[in-house]
């Protein structure tokens, strides 16, 4: 008897349990699976996850406006653990390490290329929506001291994406104005991160009270684009009648024009989305050309991006705002909270 628990015993211990998504097949084709344990490769780690937060690309995956089509993956690219094995050329972590994924393995720093962004978590390759991940150790990197596990969860996208967007490519300095449109994870920690650095914030939502809530957060100035349609006039109005430095666009088609219209005199749009849909964007050149505006278009971010990013979030002791915790067991709750886009902040999901 006693034998054959410790066989029973042993079975478990080889399996953990992951979600498995099929592109396009929706909601309702993710699917939580008992899968074996496969070994640890040389330069891989094998991390023990404790969250995972969700992104809109996670339900473009899901819907099949992104991701590699016909491709059945382990969705999510945005996790935190506890590193639990380590390959023997791994050097750069230890048993014990609390981690957080990198977007893409392959981009370490510099500038990107069709090389560095060919793999993408939760994408072209398996993601973390997992018991346990086993990835390649550039996957990871250590978590802030400060954050819980479900807090840092949300660093990997949102969390680089806003600082690739505000002091990457072409960082802002301390008195500039950003606007950001929506209360999303990336504007929520967009607007956390800029008020962290001195710049001032304006902020676009529908929701009234959802922008009680981002003037708690630190927001300079709001602007309900619902009752307001020409809200990129509004922004510039608020911007001392000048316009602001940059506006971090997650909209896309619906929402490119106004955010041109925001911008000051040699200012730029960081294009970090298309909540709005995948039609192509209808905008005049001219109002390009005859202000000096500048469009830039940015993914995420590297990993010496995330690594800085997770400096400051410590250094500056800031915790990201979560909406709401799903359990393991309610990812589907989780993908339809959502796409409902009712949430201020980021959609997490507790795994321990």
């Amino acid at each position: 008897m006693n034998a054959l628990v410790s066989l029973r015993a042993t079975s478990i211990a080889q399996e953990f349990r992951s979600y498995a998504l099929r592109r396009g097949d929706g909601i309702d084709g993710l699917q939580l699976r008992d899968v074996p344990r496969v070994p640890v490769g040389a330069q891989e780690v094998r991390v023990r996850m404790k969250a995972v937060a969700l992104n809109h690309r996670d339900l473009m995956v899901a819907l099949g406006t992104s991701g590699v089509p016909g491709r059945t993956i382990v969705p999510a690219s945005d996790g935190a653990g506890v590193v639990i094995e380590v390959g023997a050329d791994v050097s750069s972590l230890r048993v014990g390490d609390r981690v957080i994924t990198t977007f893409f393995p392959d981009w370490s720093d510099g500038p990107i290329s069709d090389a560095t962004s060919a793999r993408a978590l939760g994408g072209s390759m398996d993601g973390v929506l997992a018991e346990e991940a086993v990835l390649p150790a550039s996957t990871w990197v250590q978590m802030p001291a400060n954050l819980s596990y479900a807090e840092a969860a949300t660093l990997t996208c949102a969390g680089v994406t806003a600082w690739h967007a505000l002091f990457g490519l072409d960082p802002l300095r301390p008195g500039a104005t950003v606007a950001l449109l929506g209360t999303g994870g990336v504007s929520i920690w967009a607007l956390q991160l800029a008020k962290a650095a001195g710049l001032r914030v304006i902020i676009t939502s529908s929701d009234d009270g959802k922008l009680d809530s981002v003037r708690k957060l630190g927001a300079d100035a709001t602007v309900n684009y619902r009752n307001t349609p020409e809200w990129g006039a509004a922004i510039r109005a608020l911007a001392d009648g000048h316009g602001v430095d940059r506006v971090l666009d997650v909209g896309g088609p619906d929402t490119l024009g106004q955010s041109i219209a925001a911008l000051r005199t040699g200012g730029s749009v960081a294009i970090i989305g298309r909540l709005t849909g995948t039609t192509a964007a209808q905008f005049d050149p001219a109002a390009l050309f005859g202000g000096n505006k500048r469009l830039i278009g940015m993914m995420v971010g590297s990993r010496a991006m995330t690594k800085d990013l997770a400096r400051f979030v410590e250094d500056k002791h800031l915790r990201p705002v979560i909406d709401r915790v799903f359990p393991f067991e309610e990812v589907r709750e989780a993908y339809s909270y959502l796409g409902n886009a009712q949430h201020l902040g980021k959609v997490v999901v507790a795994i321990d």
